[in-house]
């Protein structure tokens, strides 16, 4: 599915760890609230 600029964002789910916290945070939790700039950053943080 190819987004263009301007497009809304399909909402999605992902793990996210703040401290010894682990849990789930999704974008719509931040839909009319807050701006988000998503980025993918391939291999981070991995010995490549």
């Amino acid at each position: 599915m190819a987004l263009k600029a301007g497009d809304v964002a399909p909402d999605f789910e992902l793990a996210a760890v703040e401290g010894e916290r682990e849990f789930r945070i999704k974008l719509s939790d931040f839909r009319g609230k807050k701006h988000v700039v998503v980025t993918f950053h391939p291999l981070d943080w991995t010995p490549t």
